[in-house]
């Protein structure tokens, strides 16, 4: 595993990094996520398995480190990956973000411009205000999140069977969960939508099947772009397939047969 040191708050972002042909393909992952934990098999199924994949674990989860002075925003995130992404002199470069990392992504898309070359998000937050948990979260003290009620999330989790998002959310710091999500639904100056629909990379957004219907399904490929939809999975898409995930950013990048719309 290899990291950046944040040098403003002195934490170290810490990330995979597969070796492979061609443009590189950033992973981020969601709330209470990590990307070293989801998605290395992913990365190394079908024509995947060729890439340049970087698994990024943001700050406050997996195995970066969890600074009590970092902001835990949108536009934070975004900051850090920005400077690490320019500390490895990437030139063009595609970005994937699940969720939270939706939002993520799209701020650091913004950042970068045409540098970005395939922008993908699997139900990614595009809207503040968009997402029960984020919204149910936010809604209570920090107080009341990071001294009992993040222990009782992931209680909640394992006794519904979501065993491998409890454990990531285990390694997550309560504060980054509570703020990501405030975050979220306070939203940013420029809409994460807006910033999707304007922004000149090629984009694609993925579905899981349990999720639908979800009205974007129909809208987003009015402004452009591309969707798929991972059969057999809900939100938790790359663990609940992985090999239907991986068969749609296969899609999206165009790696593999016509796209399925």
């Amino acid at each position: 595993m290899k990291s950046f040191t944040f040098k403003k708050h002195d934490a170290r972002l810490r990330f995979l990094e597969l070796p492979g042909q061609g443009t590189p393909l950033l992973i981020l992952h969601g709330m209470g996520g990590a990307a070293s934990f989801e998605y290395p098999e992913l990365a190394r199924l079908g024509r995947l398995a060729a890439c340049h994949v970087i698994l990024i674990d943001m700050l406050g989860f997996g195995y970066s480190d969890k600074p009590a002075d970092f902001g835990y925003r949108i536009s934070d995130h975004a900051d850090v990956i920005a400077a690490c992404v320019t500390s490895m002199g990437l030139g063009p470069f595609n970005l994937f973000g699940h969720s939270m990392g939706g939002a993520v992504a799209l701020e650091t898309a913004a950042i970068f411009g045409d540098q970005v070359d395939h922008l993908i998000l699997a139900e990614a937050n595009l809207d503040k205000a968009d997402g029960k948990f984020s919204v149910d979260l936010a809604a209570v003290s920090e107080e009341a999140y990071v001294g009992h009620l993040h222990d009782e999330t992931i209680a909640a989790a394992e006794r519904s069977g979501n065993t491998d998002w409890a454990a990531t959310m285990q390694a997550s710091a309560p504060r980054a969960v509570y703020l990501g999500a405030k975050s979220l639904v306070a939203g940013s100056a420029q809409s994460w939508r807006d910033i999707l629909y304007q922004h000149p990379a090629k984009k694609s957004f993925i579905f899981g099947e349990r999720s639908l219907p979800k009205p974007d399904l129909a809208v987003l490929p009015q402004h452009g772009i591309k969707t798929f939809v991972v059969p057999n999975a809900g939100h938790f898409m790359g663990l609940e397939n992985p090999v239907g995930l991986a068969d749609c950013i296969e899609k999206a990048l165009g790696l593999s047969g016509p796209e399925n719309q």
